[in-house]
């Protein structure tokens, strides 16, 4: 059993960042999802954001990382542990909810990627990663109302989408507080950009180039992502679905027309509001199949 060290044991596993569902470009757990699984989705957030804070932690070596997700995934299974809070929770919310913890344990295989990688070749390894990292997360909501399994392929894309946005945003600063580069090395090197020249206040033309190569592999996994609220039989979720692929479509046109290097590119509140109109009236026209 993956017994914590006695430090650690003192300590906790916790490392906060102090984010929450609020500080998330996307809708986590919103009005717009069923009130009864309401807090089946925060228990998997919660548990997705102490392990997001662990891999993020400066402080902590890549073996300290690894070893408290791995206590994580052990309280997780082991129906006797209560030592983690947040993984005893969503343990008991999986099984209230009969949702199979594999999305779950999927997500901390990305975790530990971030605690030991830091440079992707090419946009399939990219997606590798998102396959871990993201996919789970939409795979997780579709088993918690039931959904298809003809849902999975646009849940999977629209999910791939919204981490490449969200690597895309903070590519300067993962580079410069953590030196994690989600950015395709290829994609750089394609446009005679190096991986240095994220640490500018702005993007070389080089650079441009690159993030509009990889925008356009985004949008492309939109073709797909637009696909799922016609696939999905909640009317919630298909609004709910359908107001992130809004936000995500407007948030690539924002990182077209603006330079995440010089400021972060983010969503307003009216941003938010716009997308979740246009995703309730796009689930009134969808049909679940």
């Amino acid at each position: 059993m993956n017994k914590a060290s006695p430090e650690i044991a003192k300590a906790g596993i916790a490392t906060p960042s102090g984010k929450n569902a609020t500080n998330e470009n996307f809708p986590v757990g919103s009005a717009l999802i069923r009130a009864d699984l309401r807090p089946h989705v925060h228990a998997f957030y919660r548990f997705a954001r102490m392990g997001d804070d662990i891999a993020d932690n400066n402080a902590l070596s890549p073996q300290d990382k690894v070893a408290r997700l791995d206590m994580m995934e052990a309280v997780l299974l082991d129906s006797m542990r209560e030592d983690i809070r947040e993984a005893a929770d969503l343990r008991r919310s999986l099984a209230q909810t009969h949702v199979a913890p594999i999305n779950s344990t999927e997500l901390l295989k990305a975790f530990r990627m971030d605690a030991t990688k830091q440079r992707y070749a090419d946009w399939e390894e990219l997606m590798t990663y998102c396959r871990y990292s993201a996919a789970p997360v939409g795979r997780q909501l579709l088993d918690l109302h039931g959904e298809p399994v003809a849902a999975r392929g646009p849940s999977d894309a629209l999910c791939a989408a919204l981490q490449v946005i969200n690597h895309l945003q903070d590519c300067g600063v993962d580079y410069l507080e953590m030196d994690r580069v989600y950015f395709p090395q290829d994609h750089l090197a394609r446009h005679g950009a190096a991986t240095k020249d994220l640490s500018e206040r702005g993007s070389s033309p080089a650079v441009a180039k690159a993030l509009n190569e990889a925008l356009d592999k985004t949008d492309a996994l939109m073709v797909e992502a637009r696909q799922l609220p016609g696939r999905l039989k909640d009317f919630r979720l298909r609004a709910e679905s359908a107001t992130i692929v809004r936000l995500a479509d407007k948030m690539i046109g924002q990182l077209r027309r603006n330079d995440p290097l010089a400021g972060r590119v983010k969503p307003t509140k009216m941003f938010f509001l716009t997308a979740m109109l246009e995703g309730i009236a796009w689930a009134c026209f969808a049909r679940g199949k």
